[in-house]
């Protein structure tokens, strides 16, 4: 289940709130009341994906490079884009691991979830 975790806040970004669990991490951007990004991260077929909404872009969808570079080095993990998506999936997962979220959290991102699986004209 998705529980708060406390996480480092960066001088000029609006506040983040992290959840994890062991299939999910979701960061929150928040300005006042409301959200502006989100970064729902989440493991499928031993690899890590993002889904990504920014207020002013809306949807991405990402693979996680771990930046692995063979056993001597290791570089910081990058957004790489990938299109492949199971979004019924996804929230049908995000459901069923979200019900100890703040209840206000767990609607909007359903919200995201829901508007993100709408047919595209």
């Amino acid at each position: 289940m998705l529980r708060e975790e406390s996480v480092r806040q960066n001088k000029g970004e609006p506040p983040r709130r992290w959840f994890a669990d062991e299939t999910f991490d979701l960061i929150l951007w928040q300005t006042g009341e409301a959200f502006t990004h989100m970064q729902l991260c989440y493991k499928r077929d031993r690899h890590e994906y993002a889904l990504v909404w920014r207020a002013r872009q809306g949807f991405s969808h990402f693979r996680v490079d771990e930046g692995e570079f063979g056993s001597l080095k290791k570089a910081s993990p990058m957004l790489v884009a990938d299109g492949l998506l199971d979004p019924l999936t996804l929230r049908r997962q995000f459901t069923a691991r979200s019900r100890e979220l703040p209840p206000d959290v767990r609607r909007w991102v359903y919200r995201r979830l829901r508007e993100f699986c709408q047919p595209r004209p």
